[in-house]
């Protein structure tokens, strides 16, 4: 594709030459190398002058899945995608365009293969990430990239889902109603294959290039040694992303890729020491307000939640009005803190401390508690 536009012009140039009697020809001496070999093959011309002759064929298609397309010229393709080494001509999305261009953007990806505790770790960076006004990308796939895409449609916030095949080959199938919630949040699912493209092996790997293309950065969660998620994490230093590795134990399989890359890695792959610092060291603030495109969660569809920022102040505000123990406290829940020891971690306040000030803020409907893990409370000051 890149050498025909470089000799012929642009996309409707090619499917003008495309369409002439000797079309096929002409398009494969476009692509001669210096070895007079032509890179097109003799098959892939001839789709081309197929679909050059019948266009509403490729368009039909589209529209039957709810797909339209953004070209790289176009106002709407997203600008980090552009800067990278080899950005999709095309992208095929479903949903909003607004979505793949956001003021932060972070990956989340992890192994398809998750343990619990992974799950529900991504699922908390995912929630922070959009409270805090950034767009989460991840890949659709079954495990850590599902709990950060729920996680940020339950939160109200925005998620881009990047598929490894066409859309009317959605993978996996069970999350058809996840694309869709995705999609009815404000956020899109996108592919750079055409509709009737199968996912495979050689497609997944290309998906990860745009995964972290469409990232300032990314977190890995969980992978194993050889898991696709630690191809994402290459990519994103290749691309001059900042790369963020959750730790595990070293008897959890699911933790090796992680672990290897912080040990090998150390210089430029940067540990994940709980929610709270990974927004920090994003540059990220918790602010309780509305999402990065600027509309309330009762304008993004009834299938959203409604929370602090819809209703009422920021948390900022609410915990300026609180003693200085709860609102650090607010705070630090706020931006991920789940535990009493991660509080006391982020806040430096002593385990006691920090106890009762939890039981102030419960006592005020502040918070929830639910298995030992504390969260703030949606509807306590609407």
């Amino acid at each position: 594709m890149e050498r025909l536009v470089l000799a012929i012009g642009s996309a409707g140039e090619i499917l003008a030459m495309a369409r002439e009697r000797q079309g096929i020809a002409a398009l494969r001496a476009a692509c001669v190398d210096p070895g007079n070999r032509s890179s097109l093959t003799q098959s892939a011309a001839a789709a081309l002058a197929v679909v050059a002759q019948d266009p509403a064929s490729v368009l039909d298609a589209m529209r039957a899945v709810g797909v339209h397309a953004v070209g790289i010229d176009d106002p709407s393709y997203p600008a980090r995608l552009r800067l990278i080494e080899m950005p999709p001509r095309v992208l095929f999305v479903r949903g909003s365009d607004a979505a793949l261009d956001s003021a932060a953007s972070v990956a989340v990806v992890g192994t398809r293969r998750p343990s619990d505790l992974g799950r529900r770790t991504a699922a908390r960076i995912g929630a922070a990430l959009a409270r805090a006004g950034a767009l989460v990308v991840s890949g659709l796939a079954i495990g850590i990239d599902g709990a950060a895409h729920a996680a940020v449609v339950e939160a109200g916030g925005l998620t881009v889902a990047v598929i490894g095949g066409g859309h009317g080959r959605l993978s996996p199938p069970s999350h058809d109603r996840l694309a869709a919630a995705i999609i009815e949040g404000g956020g899109a699912v996108i592919s750079e294959h055409a509709p009737a493209v199968m996912p495979s092996k050689g497609t997944f790997p290309r998906r990860n290039r745009v995964i972290s293309g469409l990232a300032d950065a990314v977190v890995v969660v969980e992978a194993g040694a050889r898991s696709g998620a630690l191809l994402t994490a290459a990519w994103a230093l290749e691309q001059g992303r900042e790369c963020f590795l959750v730790p595990g134990t070293i008897e959890s399989p699911e933790s090796a890729g992680c672990l290897a890359w912080l040990r090998d890695y150390g210089g430029v792959a940067r540990i994940v020491a709980g929610v709270p610092q990974l927004l920090e060291d994003l540059g990220l603030a918790v602010t309780g307000g509305d999402p990065p495109d600027g509309r309330s969660r009762q304008d993004r569809g009834s299938m959203v939640p409604p929370d602090l920022g819809a209703r009422g102040p920021s948390i900022e505000a609410i915990a300026f009005e609180l003693p200085e123990r709860e609102g650090s406290l607010l705070r630090a829940i706020a931006r991920g803190a789940a535990t009493p020891d991660e509080m006391a971690a982020v806040t430096r306040l002593p385990i006691g401390a920090v106890l009762g000030g939890l039981t102030v803020l419960e006592d005020r409907g502040a918070i929830v508690a639910q298995y030992g893990r504390f969260r703030v409370h949606d509807g306590a000051w609407q």
